[in-house]
């Protein structure tokens, strides 16, 4: 996807949260960055300060931790989905996951400076302030949501919910990381996803 492309899906995912004339984006978008992320590559590492808060347009990414050695991961982002180490972002402390990208992912960022300055410019300040607002807010909602689905749902039935959500880009993701993020093993997911064939057949 060409830059031009790119950084106009950061404004339409922008106006998902607030209007922006013309005016305004001209203000914005000169703050933005376009970047590429190979596979296996990492946009966050444990250990080091996630500068940024980006917008995947092409691609997706996976969170994860390591543990004794092993894996864990907790989330998938995918197109037009937001990125980034959050609470790292926000308060200059160093990450605790990694985010890795799965394919080859393109990425319009904004880094932490450059989201000070739009929250510090008199025309967009208000707006970029509550874009900035409710993004945390998204934040939060899609953690509750999942801390919810593993007290209170079976893996079968987190399995469904993912098919619900996001069907055609899970064949993107490896099982083994699906198994993962669901918390069971490859061998348990196989079971769960021929139950399912069964019973749609």
């Amino acid at each position: 996807m060409d830059t031009l492309t790119a950084i106009n899906k950061f404004r339409e995912h922008v106006e998902l949260y607030v209007p922006m004339n013309d005016a305004e984006w001209q203000i914005l978008s000169p703050l933005l960055e376009v970047s590429h992320l190979k596979k296996k590559k990492n946009f966050a590492e444990p250990g080091k300060v996630c500068t940024q808060i980006g917008l995947i347009v092409k691609g997706s990414v996976r969170y994860f931790n390591v543990k004794d050695g092993e894996e864990i991961t907790g989330y998938f982002s995918f197109e037009n989905e937001l990125l980034s180490s959050y609470k790292s972002f926000l308060t200059g402390a160093p990450g605790l996951n990694y985010i890795q990208a799965l394919e080859d992912t393109q990425i319009v960022a904004l880094n932490y400076k450059a989201m000070q300055q739009a929250y510090a410019h008199e025309l967009i300040g208000h707006k970029m302030e509550r874009f900035g607002r409710l993004v945390a807010e998204h934040y939060l909602i899609c953690y509750e949501d999942r801390v919810t689905s593993f007290l209170t749902q079976t893996p079968e039935e987190r399995y469904n919910k993912l098919l619900e959500t996001g069907g055609e880009v899970l064949q993107r993701i490896p099982q083994h990381y699906i198994a993962n993020f669901l918390g069971i093993t490859p061998v348990s997911l196989s079971r769960i996803r021929r139950r399912i064939m069964k019973i749609s057949a």
